[in-house]
Order: C-alpha cells, then structure tokens, then sequence
C-alpha cells in the first residue's frame, strides 16, 4: 500500500514540561501550544509533540532520528549552544563515524535520545 505522506510526527513526553518545551526553543523548534499539556514543535518539514507526561520505560527507550544537511555545521552550533551547561540532564556526544553515515548525539532533559545524522 502507498499513501502521499505529508510528514511524520512522534509523541514524545517529557519529565519537566516547561523545562523540555525550554529545551526544543533553544534548539531552535518554533513551538505551537495545542493544549495545556501538549505542544507541537516543528522546524521547517520536521515536527513532533511533546506532551506533559512522563512513564520512564517509556521516555528512556524513545529515539529520535533527525537527518540534517551538514552534520559538522549541526555539531558546532548544538556545541554552541551550551545546552549541557543550562540543562545539567542534557548530554552531547561527538560526530562518530558509521558505515551508514555519521552521526551524534544528544540527550534531552528528560533522557530521550536524539540522533543527529548524515547518510553517505
């Protein structure tokens, strides 16, 4: 089966919503509150919902890929950004090298993991 699709948009939670919502700004996601308990956040085609909620086995097996242009350019404005220094939670881990492709990564306030890639 085959459909036109328009985009794809994951529900993720968050442990601190105000803190995470914090967060996607920073990292330069424009945010459109839908309810009290939930956002979507979108840069350009790419977007998600962040919700006000939590359920660890749930936040600490969620992955995000997010497949970008320039992953060198990508790596230095998160590094840049300082976001391990405003978020203590947050951690960003170098570019390394995959037969796939590259990549790095970056954990957000409630530990959900980020992938930031670059296919060969």
């Amino acid at each position: 089966m085959e459909y036109n699709v328009i985009s794809v948009r994951p529900f993720i939670g968050a442990r601190d919503f105000e803190q995470s919502r914090n967060f996607y700004r920073d990292l330069g996601f424009t945010e459109i509150t839908l309810t009290p308990m939930m956002s979507l956040f979108q840069n350009k085609n790419a977007g998600f919902y962040l919700q006000d909620a939590y359920v660890k086995d749930w936040i600490d097996n969620t992955m995000v890929f997010l497949e970008v242009e320039n992953l060198d350019q990508v790596y230095r404005d998160l590094l840049g950004l300082n976001l391990e220094t405003k978020y203590p939670q947050v951690r960003l881990v170098p570019i390394r090298v995959e037969n796939w492709g590259r990549e790095c990564f970056l954990h957000d306030p409630s530990g959900i993991l980020w992938h930031f890639g670059e296919f060969k």
